[in-house]
């Protein structure tokens, strides 16, 4: 296992001045973190090892001149006391490699670590990754669930002290926001659903229901708009210039299409996804019975 200290050879001990969390005001770019990330935090958080306090990993994405999105991550080994913290840095590397080789467009902007405290440690294993990319951020996943829910914070760290004499890290709180690309929405919708099932287990639904699903809540969602504009035209609710651009630029996107063309073009669609159910069904039964009597 190798430090965490600017000597990758051996095992370092927390730094003489402890970490310092900047308490007021967020600042600095906004940290976008997709679905799968918090899911691949928790899933190496529960196949930690025995023992094992908190996990810490490597988080890639990409960076703009406002934002950081975090798209992907990966666990690192590591092993801590009170007294020490080791990190395997080599298992760290071949992983960013590998993951190079898959998605070169993904970098090094940062690493996590489960639990809602940033400790002596976390200084030393931030220093590595400054290393590795430029001003990384540190995220906090509390998978100890305290409050009631999993809280998720992000920072950056800057130095503090008397240049030459007692010198410390600051980390300043980013602000965090929860983004989803449309594939993964569809886990998202999943997932949620676990909330409202007594055991907390959900199967996957099939093609036909997830039609009839999201017929259902785009019906429900066109009567909560045209139910608002009724309400703003009675003088029940005050007009909201946002929400009116908003509603415009979505009108706008909408082609325009008697209701018998809609009609037709939606029931051919329906047909065509029907005969494509049918023939991977009658696909499967082929196969399955190509098996049979190959085993016979």
């Amino acid at each position: 296992m190798a430090s965490t200290a600017p000597t990758s050879g051996s095992t370092a001990s927390p730094a003489p001045v402890p970490a310092v969390t900047a308490p007021g005001v967020l600042i600095g770019p906004v940290v976008r973190v997709h679905p799968v990330v918090l899911a691949s935090i928790v899933d190496s958080y529960e196949r930690r090892n025995e023992g094992a306090a908190r996990v810490i990993g490597t988080l890639l994405g990409s960076v703009d001149k406002h934002s950081i999105e975090v798209t992907n991550c990966f666990s690192v080994p590591h092993n801590e006391s009170e007294d020490e913290v080791a990190v395997d840095m080599e298992f760290a590397k071949n992983m960013y490699e590998l993951h190079r080789k898959v998605t070169s467009n993904e970098q090094i902007v940062g690493w996590y670590a489960t639990g809602h405290d940033i400790t002596e440690h976390s200084v030393l294993i931030h220093e590595y990754y400054s290393r590795e990319a430029h001003n990384p951020i540190h995220m906090t996943v509390d998978t100890s669930l305290q409050g009631g829910h999993m809280s998720i914070d992000a920072y950056i760290s800057s130095p503090m002290g008397v240049p030459g004499k007692t010198m410390g890290v600051m980390f300043t709180p980013l602000t965090v926001k929860y983004v989803y690309y449309d594939t993964e929405r569809i886990g998202v919708d999943l997932i949620m659903k676990t909330c409202t099932n007594p055991n907390r287990v959900v199967g996957l639904t099939s093609d036909l229901q997830q039609v009839r699903s999201a017929s259902s809540q785009t019906q429900d969602n066109l009567t909560t708009v045209l139910q608002y504009a009724e309400d703003v035209l009675s003088g029940k609710v005050a007009a909201d210039n946002t929400v009116g651009r908003f509603l415009m630029d979505l009108i706008n996107q909408v082609p325009k299409i008697s209701p018998e063309d809609f009609e037709s073009m939606l029931n051919s669609n329906i047909n065509d996804l029907l005969m494509v159910t049918y023939l991977a069904n009658l696909t499967q039964a082929q196969i399955a019975l190509n098996e049979k009597l190959l085993n016979l």
